[in-house]
C-alpha cells in the first residue's frame, strides 16, 4: 500500500531521536506541545516532540470543541482572559485553520427560575462582544429562538440572548499542529514516553525515552514539559521531592443525535458561575460539560454513569426529555483541566497558563485554554530565548498546512456530495492527497460505517500520514466515528485490518 510520507514515518522519527542533539525537547503531544514544536521548528530549531500515548490522545481531544472567548470568565472579572482568547479564535477562524474553526451564533436562554435578569445578561453579552468585536449581541424572542433551535424549551422563557464564538475539531485541530512542526524539520513521535530526564552539570540536558520496548537517549540543550496532566509526573523525573503545582478538574461530555438542523449552539446557565452547552457538532448534539475535582491518576479518567445523569439533568433546563433521555446517548468521553493550583472550587479557579522553571532549568507549561494555544506556544518560546540563542521569534500567525490552498482543492466528480463535504472541512487541502491511493483501489472509497462519512482513505492516510497506530487512534481522533457512535466490533476489525496492510510506519507501538 506504499510508504508513509517522507518526515513522517514514526520508525524514522524514533531512529533519528537517538542520532542527534536537539536545540528543543519537547515532552508532551497534545495541543500546547504540538504548537511549541510546530513554531519552534518554523523558527529554525533542531526540534523533537515525544509524546507518551497518541497526539492529542488526552485533554486535547476531550474537550468542548469549543474556540471562544469564555462568557463565564467575565462574570469571574478576567476580562484580560476573554480579550486574548477572542484575538485568537480571530486568528485562528480567519488565518491558521479556517475549515476547522466555524464561527458559531450562541443562544443563551433566560428563564424565570433563572439566577440572572435579562438586563444584567445583556450587558454582559453586549461586553462579550465590543471583545469579540462583533455586532451579534441582542436579546431575542422566544419565537426567533424556538426557530434556530427548534426543540428549544420555551416554557418559563422571557427571552435569549444571542452572541457569537466558534466550533473546532480539537483532535484534528492539534494533528495539524504535529504535521506542521513534522514539515518544517521536526522530530515527532507518539508511543514514546519519557521515563528518566538527563542532566549535565546539573542541568536538564534530555530524555531517556521509551518507546517500542527500547530506551533512546534523546539529548537537547532544552527541555520544555508541556505534559498536561501529567506535568507534575514529569518535574519528578527530575526531583521526586517536587511538589504539587496544578490540580486537576475532570469534565465530561455526551453525545446524543441532532434529530434536525439547529442555527445555533446553546449555552444554558446552571448557577451564577456555571454554564453548560448544547453544541451541534457533525450531525450530533454535544452535551456538558461537568466539573469535579479529580485527585487519581489521570489514566482513571472515565465516565461514569452519574456523569452521564449530571450532564442530561442539567441540559433538560433548556432541552426537552425526548431529546435528552438517558437511551439516546450515542458516545461520552471525558478530560482533564489543569489548573492552577490553590483553595476553592474547581469551578471558579482562573483558566490561566502557569510557567515555571524546574532547579534544571527545564520550562514547565500548564494550564489554559484550548483558544489560546497559539499565544502560550509563543510564550513559552519567549521565555527560553535566550537559552537557545533564538535571537528574533515570529508571532505573525500562519496558516496550517491543510489550510494551505483550502479554496482550490479538486476532488472528483463522482464522489458523494456528503463525503465531499466532510473531507474538506476534516482535511482542508489535504484531502485530495488522502484520495490519492482511491485511483489504484477504490475500494478506499467505502464508508467505515454506512451511517457516517468517514471512509477507509481516512484510515490509511491516518496511518500514512497522521502517527496512527492502532484502531482507537483512528476512530476516536482522526476520523468521526466515535462520536457518532460508530465504533463496533466490525468497524474496529476493519480498521485494524486496513491498518495491517500499510507498511512500517507509524502505527506499531
Amino acid at each position: 500500500m506504499g510508504e508513509p510520507a517522507p518526515g513522517l514515518s514514526r520508525n524514522d522519527a524514533l531512529e533519528r531521536l537517538g542520532a542527534r542533539r536537539f536545540d528543543l525537547l519537547v515532552v508532551g503531544g497534545g495541543i500546547i506541545g504540538a504548537g511549541i514544536a510546530a513554531h519552534a521548528a518554523r523558527a529554525g530549531l533542531a526540534v523533537a516532540l515525544v509524546e507518551a500515548g497518541d497526539f492529542g490522545g488526552a485533554t486535547s481531544s476531550a474537550s468542548s470543541k469549543l474556540i471562544h472567548g469564555g462568557l463565564r470568565y467575565l462574570r469571574l472579572g478576567d476580562v484580560r482572559l476573554v480579550r486574548e482568547a477572542h484575538q485568537e479564535r480571530r486568528i485562528l477562524t480567519k488565518v491558521v485553520a479556517p475549515h476547522l474553526v466555524h464561527r458559531t451564533p450562541f443562544l443563551l436562554p433566560l428563564y424565570r427560575d433563572g439566577p440572572f435578569r435579562p438586563a444584567f445578561v445583556q450587558s454582559g453579552i453586549v461586553l462579550y462582544s465590543l471583545l469579540a468585536r462583533s455586532r451579534i449581541n441582542w436579546l431575542v424572542e422566544p419565537t426567533e429562538a424556538a426557530r434556530m433551535v427548534p426543540p428549544l424549551r420555551l416554557e418559563g422563557l422571557r427571552s435569549c440572548a444571542l452572541y457569537a464564538d466558534a466550533t473546532t475539531n480539537d483532535a484534528r485541530l492539534c494533528l495539524e499542529n504535529v504535521r506542521a512542526a513534522a514539515e518544517a524539520g521536526a522530530c515527532v513521535s507518539n508511543g514514546a514516553e519519557v521515563i528518566a530526564l538527563r542532566t549535565t552539570g546539573g542541568r536538564v540536558s534530555g530524555a531517556q525515552v521509551r518507546a517500542d520496548g527500547a530506551e533512546i537517549a534523546v539529548e537537547a540543550r532544552v527541555v520544555v514539559n508541556a505534559a498536561g496532566p501529567w506535568v507534575d509526573h514529569v518535574r519528578r523525573l527530575e526531583d521526586p521531592r517536587l511538589g504539587t503545582s496544578v490540580r486537576l478538574s475532570k469534565g465530561a461530555h455526551v453525545l446524543v443525535p441532532l434529530d434536525e438542523a439547529w442555527g445555533a449552539a446553546v449555552t444554558l446557565v446552571q448557577d451564577d458561575v456555571r454554564v453548560t452547552f448544547a453544541v451541534p457538532w457533525y450531525d450530533m448534539l454535544l452535551l456538558g460539560t461537568t466539573d469535579v475535582e479529580h485527585d487519581g491518576d489521570p489514566r482513571d479518567v472515565g465516565v461514569t454513569e452519574e456523569d452521564v445523569a449530571q450532564i442530561l439533568g442539567e441540559a433538560s433546563v433548556g432541552l426537552p426529555a425526548e431529546v435528552v433521555a438517558p437511551d439516546r446517548v450515542k458516545a461520552a468521553y471525558a478530560g482533564l483541566r489543569v489548573l492552577p493550583a490553590g483553595e476553592g472550587e474547581s469551578v471558579s479557579a482562573r483558566r490561566e497558563t502557569v510557567f515555571s522553571r524546574s532547579p534544571g532549568g527545564m520550562l514547565n507549561v500548564a494550564g489554559g485554554k484550548l483558544t489560546t494555544y497559539r499565544r502560550i506556544a509563543l510564550q513559552a518560546l519567549q521565555r527560553v530565548r535566550s537559552d537557545l540563542g533564538l535571537h528574533r521569534l515570529e508571532t505573525r500567525p500562519w496558516p496550517l498546512p491543510s489550510a494551505v490552498g483550502v479554496g482550490g482543492v479538486s476532488l472528483p466528480a463522482e464522489l458523494d456530495p456528503e463525503v465531499r463535504s466532510h473531507l474538506l472541512e476534516m482535511y482542508g487541502s489535504h484531502a485530495a492527497q488522502l484520495l490519492e491511493p482511491a485511483a489504484e483501489d477504490p475500494s478506499l472509497l467505502e464508508r467505515i460505517h454506512p451511517d457516517g462519512p468517514d471512509i477507509l482513505a481516512q484510515a490509511r492516510y491516518a496511518a500514512t500520514h497522521e502517527w496512527a497506530r492502532s484502531a482507537d487512534d483512528v476512530l476516536r481522533r482522526r476520523t468521526t466515528c466515535f462520536c457518532r457512535g460508530l465504533e463496533d466490533e466490525r468497524v474496529r476489525a476493519l480498521v485494524e485490518g486496513l491498518l495491517s496492510t500499510v507498511a512500517d510506519p507509524v502505527r506499531r507501538s
